[in-house]
């Protein structure tokens, strides 16, 4: 068997076991832990294997080089994005609009502040940097790559325990893929991904994201 040939069952293992195995380790044992608490470990560990392994070089994460089209483009589809969630919440749910506001505005205000940095952006380095540049390779084609990384990250999505959360970062997550693969900017699909998220907490699909979120709000 050739050494590149080994080489891609290794890597294929080793992608399956990261973005399929420990998603369905912690979907086992929901006590096991948070899935948020695993971002800034793996980071670490991503690092290290990008930083060795990869062309990488982390002036790539503050690289913002994105032009006005791209800019325009994806205003439209995130105000899209707002109207069509609000209509599913107006007609199908209409007790949770804003109910994240509502229930407690302090936790909302600082889940805006902190979760495009601390939980978006981290998951854009894992999902689109790290799997873009390390497993490449693997599948061979940026088409396939977008549809590994969107499958993958809505796999992650299954700790959740909810079909509109699989749904939904499915959606989002060929979204973002793509526009990384366009971009090459990993600070503008956290943007984006950040500010999508800013909406589900705000409209009302934070639930589906959080599964402890009533307990903070006292609802």
């Amino acid at each position: 068997m050739k050494k590149s040939r080994i080489t891609k069952i290794l890597l294929g293992i080793e992608f399956t076991l990261l973005f399929f195995g420990v998603p369905l380790v912690i979907y086992s044992d929901p006590a096991f832990i948070h899935p948020s608490m695993l971002i800034l470990p793996l980071l670490l560990f991503i690092f290290l294997i990008l930083r060795y392994t990869t062309d990488f070089r982390f002036s790539e994460l503050v690289r913002l080089k994105v032009g006005k089209p791209d800019l325009l483009r994806n205003s439209a589809i995130l105000l899209a994005c707002m109207l069509l969630m609000l209509a599913y919440l107006v007609l199908f749910e209409p007790d949770r609009l804003f109910d994240l506001i509502k229930g407690n505005f302090v936790v909302w205000l600082i889940l805006c502040i902190f979760y495009p940095v601390f939980s978006a952006y981290g998951q854009e380095i894992i999902y689109r940097t790290f799997l873009f540049k390390r497993y490449g390779r693997l599948f061979g084609s940026t088409r396939l790559t977008v549809i590994a990384s969107a499958i993958s990250f809505s796999f992650l999505h299954i700790v959740y325990y909810s079909p509109i959360s699989i749904i939904l970062t499915l959606i989002a997550g060929f979204y973002l893929a793509r526009v990384y693969s366009t971009t090459q900017s990993v600070l503008f699909t956290a943007i984006l991904h950040g500010i999508l998220g800013i909406m589900v907490f705000t409209l009302g699909l934070g639930e589906y994201f959080w599964l402890d979120m009533y307990d903070w709000i006292g609802k």
